[in-house]
């Protein structure tokens, strides 16, 4: 499984290491994903999402409802 939130899209990132003597590596920056169930009132039915922790604090402002309906259209989530 791909590490890509399925409501806001992030995905892994890449960057450098710099060491102390200025010699870049390169590295991954890897989302913060939590796997969590959510229930949908309108389909009545719970929902296993991966989710990035600041995906999470856009369900507690706007709600899944919401967040469900713009991922679908986004095209992140089927």
């Amino acid at each position: 499984m791909s590490r890509v939130c399925q409501l806001t899209g992030k995905r892994v990132m890449v960057g450098n290491h710099v060491s102390h003597s200025n010699i870049k590596t390169k590295r991954k920056f890897y989302p913060n994903l939590v796997k969590k169930k959510f229930y949908l009132p309108e389909e009545k039915e719970f929902i296993t999402l991966r989710v990035s922790t600041s995906a999470l604090r856009t369900i507690n402002k706007n709600g899944i409802t919401a967040c469900v309906k713009e991922a679908r259209a986004k095209g992140y989530l089927k």
